[in-house]
């Protein structure tokens, strides 16, 4: 598997969804496994084997989670550059016609939420940024 590369706040909300998914999630479905399993005849019980379906969705959630994890580089926003657009610049956009400015953090593509004014690396926009950038280093 490759390198998976975070912020710290994509990684601590990684570390809080894999918690969850170990912990309530999977009491969650331990109760609607004991629910369905109540109703009787459990190869005709459409409760249980959708119960035990998402049971092996969040096995497999938390089983991929764990491998990123293992696979994992949290970058150092301190050490970026200020002249380069990577994982974890901030960006300043200003519109010329309404003179308004807006920041953008540049963040892994699981990350982005504009919302939020979270950009991911792989969306057109950081590629600007970075020509940008690089054009005005050569000068």
């Amino acid at each position: 598997m490759e390198k998976v590369i975070m912020t710290r706040e994509g990684y601590d909300k990684f570390v809080k969804e894999l918690e969850f998914l170990k912990t309530t999630k999977r009491r969650q479905i331990a109760d609607d496994i004991a629910k369905a399993r109540a109703f009787g005849d459990l190869k005709e019980n459409a409760e249980y084997d959708a119960a035990k379906n998402s049971q092996a969705m969040n096995e497999k959630r938390i089983a991929d989670y764990e491998d990123r994890l293992a696979n994992l580089q949290i970058i150092d926003e301190t050490k970026i550059p200020a002249d380069q657009v990577f994982i974890g610049a901030k960006v300043l956009l200003k519109d010329l016609k309404t003179e308004e400015e807006f920041t953008y953090l540049i963040v892994p593509q699981n990350e982005a939420n504009f919302d939020e004014n979270k950009i991911s690396i792989t969306s057109p926009l950081p590629k600007v940024f970075w020509v940008y950038a690089k054009a005005r280093r050569r000068r």
